[in-house]
């Protein structure tokens, strides 16, 4: 249902058949119209919504080479010129220093690849969500021995379109980063079922050290370092529509909610729900 036309006049009998076939050639012209300009629209908020994505790729990727493989190629060259001078004077102790560089060089290999992997999971175009949720807990239980559980519901990602399970995909990578990273937490969980019609809930808990929201929160405007995953999580809850929550306190781990609505009426119900809390 796209609206009413109403027509009226004085007259009773003025609406014969032929006026009224005209009417009717008017009306589905303009359901015509009405549906190009939402197509038109839709396309356009499409447009700007890969930008987005593929804006916070790169600023991710910057974020994650400076982070981990630049550091460690860094180290590896200072090494490298320690073991030089070392060969001369303590042969045994440079082949010892060799093999350390060996390992490292080993792991920043790995730590290359599972960014690759996130960049762009191949698995999740051609297995779906839960496959590549998975694929990227083996990875990161492989490159850093961090232990990730994966509990989706798969009549929950059967509902969702391949662009969102993407953005989805996305922000479970950066919230599961941000507690490998800050929380040192034994394990982490993510979770996606169905929460109400029309809503599903995306939940990545962790045991860690927690932190204090509200601290964190005040800097968010400023893009600081400390609130950098906030601000990516809220930004890419937001591509989806959906609803962030963080509840956390030092020494209580952390647990990150996103509400993602299905519908253009659940996310209406689900925003007006929090503007009223």
């Amino acid at each position: 249902m796209y609206g009413v036309l109403l027509f009226a006049h004085p007259e009773p009998d003025y609406f014969t058949t032929e006026r009224i076939k005209l009417l009717d050639i008017i009306g589905r012209q303009s359901v015509i119209a009405i549906q190009n300009a939402r197509l038109y629209q839709d396309l356009v908020e499409e447009k700007e919504r890969m930008a987005e994505v593929y804006e916070e790729a790169r600023k991710k990727l910057a974020r994650d080479l400076h982070d981990g493989p630049t550091q460690s190629v860094a180290a590896m060259a200072m090494r490298l010129n320690i073991t030089k001078r070392m060969i001369i004077k303590d042969a045994k102790a440079a082949a010892e220093e060799i093999v350390k560089l060996e390992e490292l060089a080993h792991r920043t290999t790995k730590e290359i690849r599972h960014m690759l992997f996130t960049l762009r999971p191949l698995i999740l175009e051609s297995q779906g969500l839960t496959a590549a949720v998975q694929a990227m807990a083996d990875k990161m239980m492989e490159t850093f021995s961090q232990k990730v559980v994966v509990d989706i519901d798969e009549k929950a990602t059967q509902q969702l379109e391949m662009g969102k399970q993407g953005v989805i995909f996305y922000i479970i990578d950066e919230a599961v980063n941000n507690a490998r990273k800050h929380a040192s937490a034994e394990s982490i969980i993510v979770r996606l079922r169905q929460f109400e019609p029309g809503v599903l809930l995306l939940e990545v808990l962790d045991n860690g050290v927690g932190f204090d929201v509200s601290i964190v929160t005040q800097s968010y405007d400023k893009r600081s370092s400390s609130s950098l995953g906030m601000v990516n999580l809220r930004e890419r809850s937001e591509l989806v529509n959906g609803l962030l929550q963080i509840n956390s306190k030092p020494g209580k781990g952390t647990k990150v909610q996103v509400y993602i609505p299905l519908t253009e009426e659940a996310a209406d119900r689900l925003h007006h729900a929090r503007r009223k809390r």
